[in-house]
């Protein structure tokens, strides 16, 4: 078996870093959306959330690095153009979006959408050993599960 310079299947990290591709592809844009919320909230919640957002896309954008680096670790290279983001992304931007409830709602949705891309990569980084990704995607998501935990309690 082939392997990379830090022990992995080579076949194994070429997927792994297509999944994290598309991760990547998903948090641009994610980002992004966050970034419109930021400016355009409006409404009696505008502070509370203007604030959030901010803390969410800062988050985001820190993500975006880890994923970056993780497929240059794994000798692959992350994507860095929009064309390819928008072509491999599932969350679709959130256009012109200044009420409260759909903005929240995007950001909920939207997370449901990373997790689903995460797990993925989990089940794929296990069988391939790489505890590195492995961690990266267990932390993700034990932060994010409750990120929606606690914007469903403010939606209710």
């Amino acid at each position: 078996m082939k392997t990379t310079t830090i022990g992995l299947s080579t076949e194994q990290s070429a997927i792994l870093s297509s999944e994290l591709n598309t991760l990547l592809s998903n948090f641009q844009v994610y980002y992004q959306n966050l970034r419109g919320l930021h400016w355009n909230i409006k409404g009696r919640n505008f502070f509370e959330l203007h604030l959030k957002f901010e803390e969410l896309y800062t988050d985001a954008q820190e993500k975006v690095d880890l994923i970056a680096e993780r497929i240059l670790t794994l000798e692959g290279t992350p994507l860095h153009t929009f064309d390819d983001y928008l072509a491999l992304s599932e969350i679709k931007s959130g256009k012109n979006i200044s009420n409260d409830l759909e903005a929240v709602h995007l950001i909920v949705t939207s997370i449901a959408t990373l997790l689903k891309i995460e797990r993925k990569i989990l089940t794929l980084s296990d069988d391939a050993q790489d505890e590195g990704t492995n961690s990266m995607m267990s932390d993700f998501i034990a932060e994010q599960e409750k990120t929606v935990w606690m914007l469903k309690a403010w939606l209710a």
